[in-house]
């Protein structure tokens, strides 16, 4: 399968549920985001319910994304899963694109391979007609809310008391407007991420 993207040798590959063995295995070698955030590691099944995930019943999205993060194995050896992407496009309005979920396995942490698939998949979004890209990030999750500050998203609302796991959580939502869209167009066409 030809990769979406690649990047210093990782590749992008769209999957599907058939991918959920892996999706698992790099969930369970990577519990660090799941403890911080939901306060237990990840549960058997979560990667395929993570693969089969899609925005709450009401929300219009045109289609759903699930990029696997892929460095392909050399000499017969196994690809190499660092990470998964989930994506939903057009999401409560045209042009809108959520990213659900950006993990990178822990040992790449501090590479600068994130920064840098990230504006490889912005590149690709824009090519496909992105003119926003939306995500929430926890409150309190410092390192993923430093990160997405510096790939220049801002704050819209804070959704407080939101179920993860087994705790609740306060999500910032979050915009980065791109090209010659703004802020204010995207509030316009999608009041739900308006303050009160």
């Amino acid at each position: 399968m030809r990769p979406l993207f690649s990047v210093d040798g990782v590749e992008a590959r769209s999957v599907d549920a058939g991918a959920a063995p892996q999706v698992q295995a790099l969930f369970e070698a990577n519990p660090a985001y799941f403890l911080l955030t939901g306060g237990e590691p990840p549960g058997p099944g979560l990667g395929l319910e993570e693969l089969e995930s899609r925005p709450p019943e009401g929300w219009p999205y045109t289609a759903h994304w699930s990029l696997g993060f892929v460095r392909p194995g050399q000499g017969g050896a196994a690809d190499a899963w660092l990470g998964l992407a989930l994506i939903d496009t057009d999401l409560l309005a045209s042009g809108v694109w959520h990213i659900g979920l950006f993990l990178l396995a822990t040992p790449v942490h501090g590479s600068g391979l994130a920064p840098r698939l990230y504006a490889a998949l912005e590149q690709w979004a824009v090519a496909q007609g992105a003119g926003w890209l939306r995500l929430g990030v926890m409150l309190g999750n410092a390192r993923a809310e430093r990160f997405w500050e510096r790939q220049g998203f801002v704050e819209l609302k804070r959704r407080p008391d939101i179920a993860m796991g087994r705790l609740r959580q306060t999500v910032r939502v979050m915009l980065k407007p791109l090209g010659a869209h703004s802020v204010a167009e995207h509030l316009e066409r999608v009041p739900r991420d308006r303050t009160a």
